[in-house]
This record gives C-alpha cells, sequence and structure tokens, in this order.
C-alpha cells in the first residue's frame, strides 16, 4: 500500500508540474495568511471568483493584524457578494485570537489551527501543508470526488463513516516531500480533470488506477447526497426613502445574513410594519407602501422569496432618525446608493439596490 501511494504522488506531481496551477495570487507569496484567506474564500466557491475578491481583500487588509485590527463592517463590505457571511466573521475573529494568544501570528500546528473560529481539519491542513511545508491531508470537495472514484468509495461523503474512510485514504496518499505542491495537485486535478460532470479522464495520472473508470461508474460515484424537497420562506422588504436615501437595519448576529446591512424585513403575512421599525419611523408614514417587482434568492438548504415594499417618506416628525444618522446601539441607518453599496450588503439586496430606479430619482 505504502508503495502505491508513493507512485501515485509520484504521478500526480509529474502531472502538477506540467498542467498544473501556478499563477494563483495565494502562491506568491504562499504565506500562512493567505493560504488562510483562500481556503476560506474557496470553500463553496469556484476560483475563478474568488481571485478577484482575494486580491481586492489583501489590498485592504494585508496581513493579518491589519485585519484583526479592521472594524467588522468593512471586512464584511469587503466579503459582500461571496456569501456565507458567517465565514468572514470567524475569520475576524480568529485574526483577533490570533493576535491575543499567537503573537499575531497563525499558530503553526493543526490543533492548534482548529481551535480558531471557522478552522476546520481541511483548512488547517492546507495552511500546515500549503504554508509550513508539514504532510497534512486536506479534504474539500475536490479532493472527497478525486478520492472516491479513485478507490471506488461507496456511499455520501457527507456521511460520518464515508468521510472517515476519506480522510484515511487522503492521509495515506499525502507524501512526505514536495506536500505544499502535492495538495494543490490533487485539489487541481479535481477542479480541472476529474470535474462533477463530463471527467477528462484520458488526462489523469491516475487514469490506470482509478477504479470508478475501471467500473464505469465516474457517473455514479461520489454518491450524490439523498434528495430533499427544498423548502421554501417568503418574507417582506421595506424600501423607505427620505431625503435621497433609503433606511437601512443591521441583522441581527445569528440567523440568515448575520451582522449585514440590510432593507428592513418582515413576515410576508404581516399587515404592517409596526414592531419591525421604530416607533417615530412608523408614525411619519401616513401611506401604505405601494410594492415592487419581487425576487427570489436561492441558500444552501432553503429558497426565499422576497417581496419589496416601496415608500417615499416626505418628511421626519422632530426626534425621529434623520439621514446621515445612526441610533438604537448602530441598528438603523439612513444611507444614499453610493453609501449603502460601500456597506456589507447581503448580495441580492445589492443588486436590488443599485438597480433601484427610485432611490437613483431622488438621489439626483
Amino acid at each position: 500500500m505504502s508503495l502505491r501511494c508513493e507512485d501515485l504522488a509520484a504521478a500526480l506531481l509529474d502531472w502538477f508540474d506540467a498542467h498544473g496551477r501556478h499563477d494563483l495570487p495565494w502562491q506568491h507569496p504562499r504565506s500562512a495568511y493567505r493560504v488562510w484567506v483562500s481556503e476560506i474564500m474557496l470553500q463553496q466557491t469556484q476560483v475563478a471568483t474568488v481571485v478577484g475578491y482575494f486580491e481586492r481583500f489583501m489590498q485592504r487588509f494585508p496581513d493579518l493584524r491589519a485585519l484583526a485590527t479592521a472594524d467588522l463592517d468593512d471586512v464584511l463590505a469587503a466579503w459582500s457578494g461571496l456569501g456565507y457571511y458567517r465565514r468572514a466573521r470567524f475569520l475576524h475573529q480568529a485574526a483577533r485570537r490570533c493576535v491575543e494568544l499567537h503573537e499575531g501570528d497563525l499558530p503553526r500546528d493543526l490543533e492548534s489551527l482548529q481551535a480558531l473560529p471557522g478552522i476546520g481539519r481541511s483548512t488547517a491542513g492546507a495552511i500546515v501543508a500549503q504554508a509550513f511545508g508539514q504532510p497534512a491531508p486536506i479534504l474539500d470537495g475536490n479532493v472527497k470526488r478525486v478520492l472516491s472514484r479513485l478507490h471506488g468509495v461507496e456511499g455520501w461523503p457527507g456521511e460520518r463513516v464515508v468521510e472517515k474512510a476519506l480522510w484515511s485514504l487522503a492521509d495515506a496518499q499525502t507524501p512526505k516531500q514536495r506536500v505544499a505542491d502535492y495538495t494543490q495537485a490533487i485539489m487541481d486535478l479535481g477542479a480541472t480533470v476529474c470535474t462533477r460532470s463530463r471527467p477528462r479522464c484520458t488526462a489523469c495520472p491516475w487514469m490506470n488506477a482509478c477504479q470508478a473508470l475501471r467500473e464505469g461508474r465516474t457517473d455514479q460515484l461520489p454518491t450524490p447526497p439523498p434528495k430533499r424537497a427544498v423548502p421554501r420562506r417568503a418574507a417582506k422588504l421595506l424600501v423607505l426613502l427620505h431625503g435621497g436615501r433609503v433606511l437601512l437595519h443591521r441583522r441581527p448576529p445569528t440567523g440568515v445574513w448575520p451582522e449585514l446591512w440590510s432593507l428592513p424585513q418582515h413576515e410576508a403575512d404581516a399587515v404592517d410594519w409596526i414592531g419591525v421599525l421604530p416607533d417615530d419611523i412608523v408614525v411619519s408614514m401616513q401611506s401604505a407602501p405601494r410594492d415592487d417587482a419581487p425576487f427570489e434568492h436561492r441558500f444552501t438548504h432553503f429558497a426565499l422569496s422576497l417581496q419589496p415594499q416601496i415608500l417615499l417618506l416626505p418628511a421626519c416628525p422632530p426626534g425621529a432618525i434623520l439621514p446621515g444618522a445612526i441610533r438604537d446601539g448602530d441598528r438603523w441607518r439612513w444611507a444614499s446608493r453610493a453609501e449603502a453599496l460601500e456597506l456589507g450588503l447581503p448580495a441580492p439586496i445589492r443588486t436590488y439596490l443599485s438597480q433601484l430606479i427610485e432611490l437613483g430619482a431622488s438621489d439626483s
């Protein structure tokens, strides 16, 4: 088994030297901080999408201390569009923890890395292997697919027993030498050759060893997750306009879009906005909002249908929230379109506000 693993690693590294990706921005330089940020961004996001976000993030937060001392709003704004905003919050929390506990650097061992917010076993392995050159297996989605096909592993990789078997295989195949290149190579192989559909098996360095190819089962492995009906939810959004600005609300720290700025949101069957908006804003709403075109956003586990309701507020009573002001524990603010688009907004809300004709008209 050990000889076969050595042969597999050697074949993959030869392939990587000729066909792997050597110009990714986090490879130059390949520091622990840059590897870490790229790994978090790449979770469930394609490389082509991540590259631009990564480069902008590095310009804004060039090192771990810059990230640790940044405001969370700035971090979320830089992350806006990547989705899964909890990852950005964990990134920020972990950077601060590193300043407190590790003298401003990421620790060099797997256990300490996994103790940081948002760093799991595979991300820790990628940091240790790629930044520090220490043998450590990784098991992201691409690697799970490659190993499942190579070894004919049955069962959905999300099941604990299947994942445990894949970790064992990943560990056995990880070489002691050139481990940084090997971990990049096996990710590249999954991303560019052993793809989810239409894998290019004739270009694979492991073609002759692949059990799924030998048995004609590349379209069956890895085993897909059990099918479940996608739950659907609905909500209303209030687009309250006043003085060239729109009212924004910072969402709570748990639930959907935690800590991001968004439009006030209410249950779909709610008849008014009492209990959601500050009382003085409710008092100043003299007419009913009109419905705008609804739109839908799909999360991992459910689909959310959003019904915007637009209302132009001609004047605010004394003591109300004024344009540009922030109050109630930093949870409410008025913002122009330009100001809003600089904040950490959920991607569908950002898209909606960027296209909102009424906001553009009131800005002019």
